[in-house]
C-alpha cells in the first residue's frame, strides 16, 4: 500500500523558515516526478514545486526565488524548504506525484506564518 507521510510543518513568523519532508513507502519513487502541493482555507489545492527524477525543478511563480524542492531518492524521501515565509503561505501542504494521483493525497502538513 502506498503511503505519502508529510512532517515539519508549525507556526513561523513571517520571514522565517521551515522545511518540509515528505516519505514515501509501498513503492519506489525514484522514477516518478514528485510535488508538493497547498492548500489554503477556501482556495483551491495548488501546485508549488515539482521535481522531476534527474532533478529538474519547476516553482509556481508566488515561491520562486523562496522555496526549493530537493529529493533523496535513497531515502524515497522528497524536501521543501522554504525561506522567507509570508502569511499568504499558510496552508496545508501536500506530497503527491505530479501530476497527482488522487489515491496518494496524505494528511497532509500544517504551515501557519503569523506574527
Amino acid at each position: 500500500q502506498v503511503q505519502l507521510v508529510e512532517s515539519g510543518g508549525g507556526l513561523v513568523q513571517p520571514g522565517g523558515s521551515l522545511r518540509l519532508s515528505c516519505v514515501a513507502s509501498g513503492s519506489d519513487f525514484s522514477d516518478t516526478a514528485m510535488g508538493w502541493y497547498r492548500q489554503a482555507p477556501g482556495e483551491q489545492r495548488e501546485l508549488v514545486a515539482a521535481v522531476f527524477s534527474r532533478g529538474t525543478t519547476r516553482y509556481a511563480d508566488s515561491v520562486k526565488g523562496r522555496f526549493t524542492i530537493s529529493r533523496d531518492n535513497a531515502k524515497n524521501t522528497v524536501y521543501l524548504q522554504m525561506n522567507s515565509l509570508k502569511p499568504e503561505d499558510t496552508a496545508v501542504y501536500y506530497c503527491n506525484t505530479f501530476p497527482f494521483r488522487t489515491k496518494y493525497w496524505g494528511k497532509g502538513t500544517l504551515v501557519t506564518v503569523s506574527s
